[in-house]
């Protein structure tokens, strides 16, 4: 089971940057069959999988699904269809692969022109992108409030990705929580332990950084120029936001932001972090062992693994802390999506049913689905099954996959809100303008502005 688990790890590198959503924002399907994720085929991707979805919704055992990775997420879909077939033998899942970018369109499209009949019954909807399109398109999202799902068998954090006005519109899908990964053999050189990474803050990280890469050269960290998911990260662990509650843009005077790009500043400055041009240069720091670690969603674990000559040497723990905000904790979250019912579908009650059952109620189904797929559950209760509490060679034989989701119960929550995107994207251009020396404030006016201009003020 350790050696199936790591091989699929490895091989489901790229399927996990994808459907996690980690430096790049938009996912794409990665085997032969799926469409190329590009504007030019959004329409015709709407259009089949609207005559799709046209056969389906009668009433019938049949539901229309829309996600995006075959050896991912269509995948798990799959296997519920199993489960579920257990208790109904005739039900039937009509799965449609639909990259996000296509079926972000899709939902645009429909949202816009106020016509949901294109829909499927089910569709797979990346985390960040949750809030917005519920608050942009409320008539199409089934308030899944009172479905019978137990929302409290979840990480609260990855519930608050899909709950808006305090009702809840998705079922918690794959795990994004933060991990910090570590070279326990170059940390030993140094004369540390994963212990001594453990429950800390930015401060102490940076210092016994700067003695690590003293003593043996390695930097602890690598990122990508001009890319904010570290910062998001930051700010998550903390409970903060670009946001407030009323989705107005919270960027100047952001105390726990600021802190955040002082922290950013000071691990670039000491050499303890290094910023590396593209995502690919980013992944080969860490498979040529030019760094000692990486902190990041757990999908990273899948692109660890491809360093088969570094199996054993890697651990796992959480993440440094924030010192001077208020909520500050050692668990962030990057990365991850959520499981939708059409408003529009024949067959809610039967969607309902059948999500419940199976995403929200087998542990069997994530016990199935973690050693092919690498989906780490967020369901708190998978972490009792005996796959999960596995050791894992790779990782020095400690048992990563049960720790994560106790991690992920313990990562706070924040507003994503209705510009999210927008938001980040202006939050990476002034941090790039503050590490080549201007102004922090000036930086943050300037991107809060950027933002309300968006937003059409």
């Amino acid at each position: 089971m350790k050696k199936a688990l790591s091989v699929v790890l490895a091989a489901v590198t790229a399927v996990s940057l994808c459907a996690c959503g980690g430096a790049a924002t938009a996912s794409t399907a990665t085997t032969s069959t799926a469409a190329t994720s590009t504007a030019s085929k959004a329409d015709s991707a709407a259009s089949s999988t609207a005559a799709s979805a046209a056969t389906t919704g009668d009433g019938s055992d049949e539901l229309t699904v829309w996600c995006w990775d075959p050896a991912f997420n269509i995948y798990a879909m799959q296997e519920a269809e199993k489960v579920y077939q257990k208790t109904d033998p005739n039900f039937k899942l009509n799965i449609v692969e639909t990259p996000w970018a296509d079926l972000q369109t899709a939902l645009t499209t429909a949202g816009t022109s106020g016509d949901y009949s294109t829909l499927p019954d089910i569709f797979l909807c990346q985390d960040n992108a949750f809030q917005k399109n519920v608050k942009n398109y409320p008539d199409m999202f089934t308030d899944l409030t009172k479905s019978g799902v137990d929302y409290t068998q979840f990480a609260s954090s990855k519930v608050a990705y899909s709950t808006v006005d305090g009702k809840n519109y998705g079922v918690p899908f794959d795990n994004g929580c933060v991990v910090g990964c570590y070279r326990t053999d170059v940390l030993q050189q140094a004369g540390y332990t994963i212990d001594d990474f453990t429950d800390i803050t930015w401060s102490q990280f940076i210092e016994k950084g700067k003695d690590v890469l003293a003593k043996t050269g390695q930097p602890l960290l690598s990122v990508q120029a001009g890319e904010s998911d570290l910062i998001m990260i930051m700010l998550q662990s903390a409970g903060a936001s670009l946001f407030d509650a009323q989705g107005n843009p919270t960027i100047v005077d952001n105390d726990t932001l600021k802190e955040v790009l002082d922290v950013y500043q000071q691990l670039i400055k000491s050499g303890v972090m290094i910023q590396i041009n593209s995502w690919d240069e980013v992944v080969a720091t860490l498979t040529n062992a030019q760094v000692a670690g990486t902190i990041n969603g757990c999908w990273i674990l899948a692109t660890i693994q491809t360093a088969k000559d570094q199996s054993g040497k890697w651990d796992i723990t959480n993440m440094p802390k924030l010192e001077k905000s208020s909520g500050a904790t050692n668990f962030s979250n990057n990365g991850g999506s959520s499981w939708a019912v059409s408003k529009s579908s024949k067959n809610a009650e039967l969607a309902e049913k059948f999500l419940t059952a199976t995403f929200a109620g087998s542990t069997d189904l994530y016990a199935t689905i973690l050693p092919s797929s690498g989906a780490i559950a967020t369901y708190t209760p998978a972490a009792k099954s005996d796959i999960y509490n596995e050791p894992q060679e790779f990782f020095g034989g400690d048992k990563i996959f049960a720790k994560i989701v106790d991690y992920s119960s313990k990562v706070p929550s924040n507003n994503t809100g209705v510009y999210y995107y927008e938001a980040r994207d202006a939050v990476a251009t002034a941090l790039t303008n503050v590490l080549n020396g201007a102004s922090i404030d000036d930086e943050l006016k300037t991107a809060q502005e950027t933002v309300k201009f968006a937003m059409g003020g």
